[in-house]
């Protein structure tokens, strides 16, 4: 056999070493290499920190910014309330325009109390509007009295002017519905949930700001926790139902009673005699009446011996007479010795 063949026959079991390259990771082979590599990861670290840093401050500084703006909006509103109606100026009725979610809403007996009052007494306190630019102002303030004096057929309003920006006027018009007196919970909670949508402060802030406590704060937000068709009915009378009793309301909603809330809530808006804990107990299921126990009577003669009751799984015996103490502790005994005789014993 040539050399060559038996070359051939010996390598002829080895398999070709494979072109495909196995991938190895990016690693710096020498120490320096290792040190750069590390010096280069804590720097993006640091600058992913930093960032982070960044984001934070920006958010802070953005939040500040909006308490500032209320803040401002607040002053200018105050100066505006205790200004003197000398100050105002006559304002066609005609020019101003409301932004919706931002009226008070009023109950019936309220509207009606400000209906007859100004029908028959001049404006005391301006509304307050702002400028749009267009020959149209918006409503800031009064939007129930330029209401009223537009159904009593008046063209023009006292009024003095908000010249503060867009956001301001928002978050001033809010601002200026809490500071109404008996204001109740729920427009409490309508213009809390305006001033988070428009401003993006937390619920903390809203504590800080508005000066409640946050029991009184969690309690006014306890309405979101009702369901929609209760909140359109309370909308309807906000007086109805404060927010001790909303609470307890969501709580009953939440543990799946809806529909026993959104009627009881129904019927606390339309009976003005219905008082809210009353509408609870309405809202709360009502405890079922355990059945009767069975009781069956064992008599010796004329004489009793005991009465065998029968409820919710329990067997009672009493017996009756002087010796009744004793007869039921042997009962007892005999009523254990069945139990591990017969029951215990066919398992």
């Amino acid at each position: 056999m040539s050399m060559a063949k038996r070359m051939a026959e010996r390598t002829s079991n080895i398999q070709a070493e494979s072109t495909k390259r196995v991938p190895v990771a990016d690693v710096p082979r020498t120490s320096t290499g290792r040190l750069l590599d590390v010096q280069l990861r804590v720097n993006e670290a640091i600058d992913r920190a930093e960032s982070a840093e960044a984001k934070a401050v920006n958010a802070e500084a953005a939040r500040q910014a909006v308490e500032q703006s209320l803040a401002d909006a607040r002053k200018q509103l105050e100066a505006l309330a205790t200004s003197s109606s000398s100050a105002a100026k006559d304002l066609d009725i005609n020019t101003l325009v409301e932004v919706e979610g931002r009226r008070r809403m009023l109950s019936a007996d309220e509207y009606a109390e400000l209906r007859a009052n100004l029908a028959a007494s001049e404006l005391m306190h301006p509304i307050v509007f702002r400028p749009l630019g267009d020959g149209q102002n918006e409503i800031i303030s009064g939007h129930n009295r330029v209401s009223i004096y537009r159904e009593l057929g008046r063209s023009r309003i006292k009024a003095v002017p908000f010249t503060g920006s867009k956001a301001e006027a928002e978050m001033g018009a809010a601002f200026s519905n809490l500071l109404a007196p008996s204001l109740p919970d729920f427009e409490k909670y309508r213009q809390f949930v305006r001033m988070r949508e428009l401003s993006g402060l937390s619920q903390t802030d809203i504590i800080r700001l508005s000066g409640l406590t946050q029991g009184h704060v969690a309690r006014i937000f306890s309405f979101a926790n009702l369901p929609a068709e209760a909140r359109e009915l309370i909308s309807k009378n906000p007086h109805c139902l404060g927010g001790n009793a909303a609470q307890k309301l969501a709580m009953l909603s939440e543990q799946g009673h809806v529909a026993m809330v959104i009627d009881a809530v129904k019927k606390l808006v339309e009976d003005p005699t219905l008082t809210q804990e009353k509408a609870i107990a309405l809202a709360s299921p009502k405890a079922q009446k355990a059945p009767a126990p069975q009781v069956q009577t064992f008599n010796r003669g004329k004489r009793k011996i005991c009465d065998m009751s029968v409820r919710s799984g329990v067997i009672a015996l009493r017996f009756s007479g002087k010796q009744g103490e004793t007869v039921a502790s042997e009962w007892s005994e005999k009523i254990a010795e069945y139990i591990r005789s017969h029951l215990l014993a066919d398992e």
